[in-house]
């Protein structure tokens, strides 16, 4: 039982550690200025990565939060599998870990149709997608 709490925590620990270098990542380098109210448009360009309209900066910022999601996702997938493996024949321990499964699969197809509705809908306007 301990053991189990000890991977559990650990699971949690290495999830926490992988979306803050997911985040940290995929997010576009910061300018190296501060951006004043009064700046140009093209320097405020500059400043969010080259983007300047306001739909693709919303398409880019879902897209690194969808994938943030997937990943979490995935590692549900991958802690579920680890929970039926270790659970040495106990059934409340099987059936658990059967729906940690099943709950992450369903996560991984719903963030999956929401990915392609919000570059469906937001990447129209854009020509195409970004």
């Amino acid at each position: 039982m301990k053991n189990m709490k000890s991977l559990k925590q650990s699971l949690f620990a290495m999830a926490l550690m992988v979306g803050a270098i997911s985040l940290f990542a995929f997010l576009p380098t910061a300018s190296a200025q501060l951006i004043s109210p009064g700046d140009l448009p093209s320097e405020i360009g500059a400043a969010t990565g080259g983007e300047t309209d306001l739909r693709a900066l919303v398409l880019r910022i879902i897209n690194y939060f969808l994938t943030f999601l997937g990943i979490v996702a995935v590692i549900f997938v991958i802690y579920g599998g680890v929970t039926y493996v270790t659970s040495a024949g106990n059934d409340e321990a099987v059936g658990n870990a059967k729906k940690i499964i099943m709950y992450a699969l369903i996560g991984i197809i719903v963030i999956l149709l929401s990915f392609v509705l919000v570059n469906a809908i937001l990447g129209a306007g854009l020509g195409g997608g970004a």
